[in-house]
């Protein structure tokens, strides 16, 4: 049995071709199924997305309640270009979550930045039940 990320490696070289997002997930959902580890789909498909970017080929996700303004979308490509500044390709996924209230939660890389009010919410939530204890 494969560890988790000898499990990332081969997928994404498998992958590296890859340009539909939806197409990557259904491949690597397959192999889970196959392998019955579904269980670890969230931390595998993170090591994939890490490991494709390493390779030069970066996947973003931008989650927002709203449809993003054409220069929000500018200013992520910014700072993925710069975070990567070699990649071969850049695929931008938008998902409108309307959960997320506002803002955005960025992933690229396998790295995750959370600048939505549902998650600074959550943050309120926690610092004031920590003061109750």
């Amino acid at each position: 049995m494969h560890n988790r990320s000898q499990i990332a490696k081969a997928i994404a070289e498998k992958t590296l071709k890859v340009q539909d997002s939806k197409q990557l997930a259904h491949a690597v959902a397959g192999y889970l199924l196959e392998e019955n580890r579904v269980y670890e789909l969230d931390s595998i498909m993170r090591d994939v997305l890490a490991y494709r970017a390493q390779h030069g080929h970066v996947e973003v996700s931008v989650v927002s309640a709203f449809p993003i303004s054409s220069d929000v979308r500018d200013d992520v490509m910014a700072a993925v270009v710069q975070e990567y500044p070699n990649a071969a390709s850049y695929n931008v996924n938008e998902t409108i979550d309307p959960n997320v209230v506002g803002g955005l939660r960025i992933e690229f890389g396998g790295e995750e930045l959370d600048l939505t009010v549902r998650a600074k919410l959550n943050k309120f939530k926690q610092l004031t039940a920590a003061r109750k204890d």
